[in-house]
């Protein structure tokens, strides 16, 4: 095996997925994942967070290795979640006298998900644990993004082990610090990975931001993706941007349409905002397209417009599901605008008022509904939706 030093005596010990095809089983992870562990061996030999189950072999064999066959004193549970408390059991069972070190929140569950009830150290804000020449010290990061998220900074080094924080699909091929990477094709995924798995708890990202801050840290490393060690400010700067709900000009354009009406309105606002001088347009059909990248560009742009063909006198079901997650998520901040069509009766306008009344983004020019196909009138309408959003926008 490479050896990966963080710093002396402090390694890297992570594995890629590559053939998961849905995060949580829930979001489409293209370009994999990666599960980060990693370890310090001192006086003391202490584990932080361990990886998803189906790994646990090659992990307890890569331990064996850089400890020389001593036993582990510690394992440090910076985030519960099981792609990273996979392989506690088998660690308890590897090494009986371990301690787990974790918070008040922390043991509930892993008495839960494993059984596991003793040998527990219980730390909390500021708490240190000596390994020898190396030293810990916690502070919790609640909602960031489970209850008893914390994060552990070795004050020697000054890496900070970050749980789920600063994380990012995509898996590390060959490259495992940002420094060693082409960042370019890890953008997106940040991003994707924040929104939709951090994004629901961006108040509580900020107040951890503030505790982080406040720490000399020289290297950020989470429990999937780069370890942040040459350009920090890479990713504090768009946790910054993207929990405070700050945006770019732009807009995302979603509809869903059975026979192409709908669809037909959607390219005529699109072009319109385009003439009027918006560059950034996102234009997506929300029956092909998975709600995770939707979900990101409404975290990058401005503007939302959303377009529903009725369906059964209710919203289009695609359009209902990416609705249903954006309240889920509650972003703030943004411009609305809606639009749609029917064929024999209503619904898809009437139900996107009231997610207009329910999300309180502010409603940008009139609702635009159609019978059947696009005509002269409704088209009109649509440029004055485009007009009044771009006027928004660029004003």
């Amino acid at each position: 095996m490479h050896q990966v030093n963080l710093a002396e005596n402090i390694y890297y010990l992570g594995f890629n997925d590559r053939r998961t095809h849905l995060f949580e089983n829930l979001w489409p992870i293209p370009y994999g994942v990666s599960y980060n562990s990693y370890i310090i061996v001192d006086e003391k030999i202490a584990l932080i967070d361990t990886v998803e189950h189906s790994f646990t072999d090659d992990y307890l064999s890569q331990i064996e290795i850089l400890t020389n066959g001593r036993p582990v004193d510690y394992l440090v549970i910076n985030h519960m979640e099981p792609d990273h408390s996979g392989s506690l059991k088998a660690i308890v069972t590897k090494y009986p006298q371990i301690t787990l070190v974790g918070n008040k929140k922390t043991f509930d569950m892993v008495a839960n998900y494993y059984k596991v009830t003793a040998n527990t150290l219980e730390v909390y804000d500021d708490s240190e644990l000596p390994l020898g020449t190396h030293r810990l010290r916690f502070a919790t990061i609640p909602m960031v993004h489970w209850p008893e998220t914390m994060v552990t900074l070795e004050l020697t080094s000054k890496i900070l082990f970050t749980g789920d924080a600063f994380g990012s699909f995509g898996t590390l091929d060959g490259g495992i610090f940002d420094d060693e990477l082409n960042l370019a094709m890890y953008e997106e995924e940040v991003m994707r990975y924040f929104t939709n798995i951090v994004g629901k708890y961006c108040p509580h990202t900020q107040r951890a931001l503030k505790k982080i801050e406040c720490m000399d840290v020289k290297m950020l490393a989470a429990t999937h993706g780069p370890i942040w060690r040459s350009n920090l400010s890479y990713i504090m700067d768009r946790y910054e941007k993207w929990s405070t709900y700050t945006t770019e000009i732009g807009a995302v354009i979603v509809y869903g349409s059975m026979y192409g009406n709908t669809a037909k309105m959607a390219d005529v606002i699109a072009r319109q905002l385009a003439v009027r001088g918006v560059k950034n347009i996102r234009v997506y059909d929300a029956s092909k397209t998975h709600a995770s990248y939707i979900i990101s560009d409404i975290f990058k742009y401005k503007a939302f417009i959303v377009g529903s063909a009725a369906y059964n006198n209710e919203l289009f079901p695609s359009v209902e599901t990416l609705l249903t997650k954006i309240e889920h998520t509650g972003i703030k901040n943004h411009l609305l605008g809606i639009f749609g069509s029917f064929g024999w009766n209503g619904g898809g306008v009437k139900n996107l008022q009231k997610f207009a009344e329910t999300i309180k983004w502010e409603l940008v020019g009139q609702p635009v509904e159609e019978k059947g196909t696009l005509k002269t009138e409704k088209f009109e309408q649509c440029i004055e939706l485009a007009n009044a959003m771009a006027d928004k926008l660029l004003g």
